[in-house]
């Protein structure tokens, strides 16, 4: 089933490399005839960023409104799709969440920075929070090297998509979403499952010996597994390119990204608590980070098709 995505919300705090949510949702705006909104959030707890103090707080409100709204004027302009500005005041996630909801959007495009570290495990990003609550697709833009987005001419060039199957639920969603786009965009598929090594005691570790037979065995099975995600009416436009991998995950899925000139990754997510995730973190987190092309999340809480 082709996904369709006739709403799309691309968020800005209004940093050089937060502005480039704005190419992205141009484009796919054009490509979908979408109607676009573009949203920026007003955080009052952070208010320095506006160069502004707390001495008139309804006045300070209104002048950041009116200054937000030229902005988002300058940055998305003239351009040839049916849009929106959305402003509001709060904590982005829980704004930009509480927008999907009220506005039945379809698809989020945010940005983040590369991040690791206490700052992380401590306060988390908008990205990461954005990524557990929303009830819609999220493409996080966060490599300026590798963009499937013309910034010249606003074209959509995806030529290559990276699906991770772990065979569960939630990346049987981020296939779906992927394999709606290689559809969309005549795209080449690729299907990547990674086979984690096995957890073992360091004195144990190159002493336990391998059944080849065995193993080789499961990596068919596997590799058929792959196979038989893509449906039959799908052959005649797709022919996956299905791998095994060996290692971590999020270091396997973004090195296979590089090495093969992939222009999106698609993960699912799964929906488990938030201070479990900001301390042990998860495969989409790590991928998000580290990637060298923009990542679309699917959530558990994304409706099914």
């Amino acid at each position: 089933m082709r996904k369709q995505f006739k709403s799309i919300l691309c968020a800005t705090d209004f940093s050089d490399f937060s502005n480039r949510t704005v190419n992205y949702g141009v484009a796919l705006a054009k490509e979908f005839e979408a109607k676009l909104l573009v949203c920026h959030v007003i955080d009052l707890s952070s208010v320095v960023i506006y160069g502004e103090f707390q001495l008139d707080p309804i006045g300070q409100q209104n002048r950041i409104m009116e200054d937000a709204k030229a902005q988002l004027e300058d940055l998305t302009g003239d351009q040839p799709v049916t849009w929106e500005p959305l402003i509001s005041v709060g904590k982005p996630a829980d704004e930009i969440s509480r927008a999907v909801e009220e506005k039945g959007i379809d698809l989020v495009i945010t940005a983040t920075r590369g991040r690791s570290g206490l700052k992380r495990i401590i306060l988390g990003s908008v990205t990461e929070r954005l990524m557990r609550t929303l009830t819609c697709p999220l493409l996080v833009v966060n490599s300026p090297e590798h963009e499937f987005i013309s910034t010249t001419d606003h074209k959509i060039r995806l030529n290559k998509i990276l699906v991770g199957c772990d065979f569960s639920a939630d990346s049987g969603q981020a296939f779906d979403h992927g394999l709606s786009l290689a559809q969309e965009f005549q795209s080449e598929l690729h299907l990547a499952h990674v086979i984690e090594p096995p957890a073992q005691p360091d004195h144990l570790k190159g002493k336990t010996p391998v059944m080849s037979d065995n193993q080789e065995g499961f990596q068919d099975f596997l590799t058929q597994k792959l196979k038989d995600m893509v449906p039959d009416e799908a052959s005649n436009w797709c022919t996956p390119q299905t791998s095994l991998l060996e290692g971590q995950p999020y270091e396997q899925l973004v090195g296979y990204a590089e090495a093969n000139d992939i222009d999106m990754i698609v993960l699912g997510v799964r929906g488990h608590g938030l201070v479990k995730t900001l301390f042990l973190g998860s495969t989409t987190d790590r991928v998000v980070r580290r990637s060298p092309c923009p990542v679309l999340s699917v959530s558990s809480k994304v409706p099914g098709s």
